[in-house]
């Protein structure tokens, strides 16, 4: 990663500092965690939810909202998230169950996944633009918060990059589609290699009702999710 130095180090750090806005109104917590979501619009695959809880005096240069960043910056900032949290966690919920009870419930689900899987116990969440039902811990709903909190900034990559992974490795169980290059979205090739190959079962039919009547059944996964059927992974960092 390219080193920053003199003015630009300087306004790096002030741009982060104004991203510890939430977490300095609530520095009197112990373990505040940032939830994010990646996934809710593609056309296939599961959808992710991170949760990550930082030091306090934790710094990671070039933290942003997952969307404003290349994917290499991604990539790299996705190992130093892990190594400096103090707990991290990624929840899953794949087609065949967004298929079932809406994305919506879907996300809410991978939520509680990634906060079930944290090694530590938070006692505050800050949320990008949701309250997630269920959940007894306090929330504060931060409209556009993946640019507004460095801890919601840091779920966002985690999630944006665990489901990256699994697109990339969907892609070869299924390389007809080009999940490695769209991730799912609906792009025109995409959109042109569902009308060639039909779905597949890593699709989410309830986006997709015209076509539900012509599924591709080859390749490994027909059990409805490639490798896994269960929709449910998860990561974390022991203290």
């Amino acid at each position: 990663m390219r080193k920053l130095s003199g003015e630009k180090l300087a306004a790096e750090r002030e741009r982060l500092e104004r991203m510890r806005e939430y977490e300095r109104r609530y520095a009197s917590r112990s373990a505040i965690c940032g939830i994010d979501e990646a996934g809710r619009g593609p056309l296939a695959g599961p959808v992710a939810a991170g949760a990550v809880i930082l030091p306090p005096d934790c710094e990671i240069l070039y933290l942003n909202d997952s969307k404003k960043l290349s994917e290499k910056r991604r990539e790299e900032l996705f190992a130093e998230i892990k190594d400096k949290a103090v707990a991290w966690s990624v929840g899953i919920v794949d087609a065949g169950e967004i298929d079932r009870i809406n994305i919506l419930q879907a996300t809410y689900e991978a939520m509680r996944k990634a906060i079930a899987g944290l090694s530590v116990e938070p006692d505050l969440l800050l949320n990008d633009a949701v309250v997630i039902p269920g959940v007894e811990t306090e929330q504060v709903k931060i409209i556009k918060g993946d640019a507004k909190s460095v801890s919601i900034a840091a779920a966002s990559i985690l999630a944006k990059v665990t489901r990256d992974h699994m697109m990339e490795e969907y892609d070869k169980l299924y390389p007809d589609y080009g999940f490695a290059r769209h991730k799912g979205y609906g792009t025109a090739a995409h959109m042109a290699a569902i009308e060639k190959h039909g779905l597949c079962p890593i699709h989410r039919r309830t986006f997709l009702k015209k076509y539900d009547g012509n599924i591709r059944k080859t390749g490994a996964g027909e059990d409805g999710e490639g490798e896994s059927s269960s929709g449910q992974a998860s990561h974390r960092k022991p203290v």
